[in-house]
C-alpha cells in the first residue's frame, strides 16, 4: 500500500478498510470537495498533492495545509457527515484510494488503535495548519515560497513537478507578478529552475536553508507525533 497512514496501521485495522478501496485518478486543479459540502468518502492520496484552501470573501483562496500519500483527506474537517470546512483541490495530479464515508466511521468505532492513528494524523495536520497561518502573517515572501516548494517537494515524488505561476499565487494569496519576482530569486541563486508550467527543485538543502524554521517546526511536529513523513526523492 503506497499510502503511509495506511500501511502504518496493524494488519487488523487494514482489513477494515481494504476491501472497500477503490482506486481513483484525480488531475492538477480537480476540486475533491468544497467548503460546506457533506464529505461521504475519505481519499487516501497513493500519489500527488491535495491542497486544503481556505475560502475567503469573492471567492478567493488560500492554502492552509498540503496532504500526500503520508496521509488522508476527508475526515479533517469535524465529525463523519459534518460539513467541509475546507476546500480540497488537487495540487499536483496523482491518485487516491477512496473508501466510502460510513465504512471509514464503521472500522474507527470498532478500533482504538485506528482512532490514536486518525488522531495523531489530525493534530499534525492541525499543527502545520497554525504554522502556515504564522508563516503568511510573518515571514518575507521568498521565505515562504521556499517553505511552500518543500513541502511540495517532499510529497511530489520528483524534482520537477508542473506549477504555473498563477497556481503558486493561488496558494500563497498574493499576485502573480509577485510570484514572478521572488521566485526569480530563488532562481538567482540557483535553488530552483522555472519554465513555462513547471518548478524543478536544483539545490534541496540551499532551499532549505533559504526558508523560515517553519517547514523544519512541520516536519518536527510529525516527528514527535509518530505520524508517517513524506521524504523528499532524494531522502
Amino acid at each position: 500500500m503506497n499510502n503511509l497512514w495506511i500501511a502504518s496501521l496493524d494488519a487488523a485495522d487494514r482489513q477494515r478498510l481494504e476491501p472497500h478501496l477503490a482506486e481513483k485518478a484525480f488531475a492538477q486543479g480537480q476540486m475533491l470537495y468544497d467548503a460546506g459540502e457533506a464529505v461521504d468518502q475519505v481519499w487516501f492520496p497513493l500519489n500527488g498533492v491535495v491542497s486544503l484552501m481556505t475560502v475567503l470573501p469573492e471567492d478567493k483562496m488560500v492554502e492552509t495545509a498540503a496532504i500526500g500519500r503520508e496521509g488522508l483527506v476527508g475526515v479533517t474537517c469535524g465529525p463523519m457527515n459534518a460539513r467541509a470546512s475546507s476546500r480540497a483541490i488537487a495540487q499536483i495530479e496523482g491518485s487516491a484510494a477512496c473508501c466510502p464515508g460510513e465504512v471509514f466511521a464503521d472500522a474507527l468505532s470498532k478500533s482504538a488503535s485506528m482512532r490514536n492513528a486518525l488522531a495523531r494524523f489530525t493534530e499534525s495536520l492541525f499543527a502545520q495548519i497554525q504554522q502556515a497561518a504564522a508563516c503568511n502573517a510573518q515571514h518575507r515572501l521568498d521565505e515562504r515560497l521556499a517553505r511552500w516548494l518543500l513541502t511540495l517537494h517532499d510529497r511530489a515524488d520528483a524534482d520537477r513537478f508542473d506549477l504555473t505561476q498563477s497556481d503558486i499565487a493561488g496558494m500563497l494569496g498574493v499576485r502573480r507578478a509577485t510570484v514572478s519576482e521572488v521566485g526569480s530569486v530563488l532562481e538567482d541563486r540557483a535553488l530552483i529552475r522555472r519554465g513555462r508550467g513547471w518548478v524543478e527543485v536544483l539545490d534541496r538543502g540551499g532551499l532549505e536553508a533559504a526558508s523560515c524554521g517553519c517547514y523544519s517546526a512541520m516536519r518536527g511536529v510529525m516527528k514527535d507525533l509518530g505520524v508517517p513523513r513524506p521524504s523528499a526523492p532524494d531522502a
